[in-house]
């Protein structure tokens, strides 16, 4: 597992944590206790260290080498990490999951914690500081990236929208009523949305390009003006109520407002290369010994 990983790898090395502890709780508790049976036949702690060991043994145990040298090679050259740059990362991550309340789930569901994940991203921090200066993106290459990926860098025109989904005319006209006597959007949709994906958030459904919606829902939010509220748009799913909250017209793509992003984009490709003969280099300067491969 490389220490250098992308931000959304980051819940999934939580896992990894989560193996490297019970591996290590294995190797010292290896008792006849039995961990589970099928059928009457039991399976031992004995058998669970095999196992992990055999799996995960060499990729563990290497980790934590890799881990140690950062971790000193950072001390070395003062570096720290400050609490608002592991925030910045959580916030980072949190956004592609909906929310840090989403992250937090998505970690407790692999037996992680945000403590444990705060870990993995000081790692990383570390790592990025200590390889980042060796390496220079350039102009030209970023020129050349542009040219290359003009596509991924273009804006199509978004709506940012939320809805109140009935299943018919009788409760829309209800709602829409409501609405007209002063009642708060978002609490409407708590109270009346059949869509539980969105209920819970009043309704919102976030920035959406063409294409993404049914056509009828499409053609009546495209054409709204931002906190205008619709007439009830009926699909396929029933009667939605439309409330336009943002609009991102569509944008050609344009190498000065992209320099930026390309830029970290190469900075973190060259990351992962150098990082691999940045470690190469300062393991040399360590005594290292791992009893683990004499053993296997």
């Amino acid at each position: 597992m490389n220490v250098l990983r992308s931000k959304k790898a980051y819940v999934w090395a939580a896992a990894i944590i989560i193996i490297a502890a019970i591996l290590i709780y294995a190797m010292v508790v290896t008792s006849d206790k039995t961990v589970a049976s099928v059928g009457g036949e039991k399976i031992k702690e004995a058998e669970l260290h095999d196992t992990l060991v055999k799996n995960y043994g060499a990729e563990t145990v290497n980790q934590l080498i890799t881990d140690k040298i950062v971790e000193l090679e950072a001390e070395k050259e003062g570096i720290k990490v400050t609490d608002k740059e592991i925030q910045k990362e959580i916030d980072t991550l949190a956004e592609s999951y909906g929310g840090e309340d989403k992250l937090k789930e998505q970690l407790k569901a692999s037996g992680s914690s945000l403590a444990e994940f705060k870990q993995d991203i000081v790692a990383y921090l570390h790592t990025k500081k200590l390889v980042e200066p060796r390496i220079t993106v350039t102009d030209d290459e970023i020129s050349a990236y542009f040219e290359e990926n003009k596509d991924k860098f273009a804006q199509e025109g978004q709506v940012e929208a939320s809805h109140i989904l009935v299943k018919d005319k009788k409760t829309a006209d209800k709602v829409e009523k409501e609405l007209a006597a002063g009642g708060d959007f978002a609490e409407l949709a708590t109270k009346y949305s059949t869509d539980a994906g969105t209920k819970e958030k009043g309704g919102s459904l976030g920035y959406f390009g063409k294409g993404s919606m049914v056509a009828e829902f499409e053609d009546v939010a495209f054409n709204m003006d931002v906190n205008e509220i619709s007439d009830p748009v009926k699909t396929e799913y029933g009667y939605h109520i439309i409330k336009v909250t943002g609009v991102k017209k569509a944008k050609k793509a344009n190498l000065e407002d992209s320099k930026a992003e390309i830029k970290e984009e190469l900075l973190n490709n060259k990351l992962q290369e150098e990082y691999a003969v940045w470690l190469e280099e300062v393991k040399k300067d360590y005594d290292i010994t791992n009893k683990f491969e004499a053993t296997e």
